[in-house]
């Protein structure tokens, strides 16, 4: 008896422990999918804010309840005028959003412009080299730019994001740990 009981015991030991899992499991995928998710900074293009090799937490539910605004650093899968030139939907984009649905935004004498009005951008290390005439923001899209004006693949180039490509809101860094805190 005392071996049937213990093998009874371990096998109700082995479905709790399985079914924890995949709770757990479940659990992970659906913030994965819907809430949050880890990303990994590829490129120079938001230099200074992040660094080549930065890790990040990318938010999901704040865009369900509100609009992207000006200043937010977000992710994005690459909109189809990239994707005709070889980019894939899977790949992702990080950028700062510089300007809303019904603004204009342009760039002259290295300096950025949202209706008429310079934006300050004490985050960035060098103007923009480029000039912009400028373009009004169409209903559902944004336009987006590195902080690293001279050396990023964004709006002032390909045009304006559709809003339904933005994967989320960069919120948190969390590698490098002497970098670890708040975007």
């Amino acid at each position: 008896m005392t071996t049937e009981t213990n093998q009874s015991s371990n096998w109700q030991k082995i479905k709790e422990n399985s079914q924890t899992i995949v709770i757990a499991l479940g659990l992970a995928l659906i913030i994965r999918l819907f809430i949050a998710e880890p990303r990994y900074i590829p490129s120079e293009s938001m230099l200074p804010t992040l660094d080549l090799g930065d890790r990040l937490v990318i938010e999901k539910v704040s865009y369900y309840f509100s609009p992207p605004h000006s200043g937010d650093i977000i992710v994005f899968h690459p909109p189809k005028q990239l994707q005709n030139l070889g980019y894939q939907h899977e790949q992702a984009f990080i950028k700062r959003v510089v300007a809303t649905p019904g603004q204009t935004v342009a760039v002259t004498n290295g300096k950025v412009y949202v209706d008429e009005t310079p934006v300050v951008e004490n985050y960035l290390l060098e103007s923009p080299n480029y000039q912009l005439l400028p373009v009004k923001v169409p209903p559902n899209h944004l336009f987006v730019m590195g902080d690293n004006r001279n050396n990023s693949n964004d709006s002032h180039i390909w045009g304006f994001l559709p809003e339904t490509e933005i994967v989320g809101r960069a919120i948190f860094r969390f590698w490098p740990l002497n970098r670890l805190g708040l975007i």
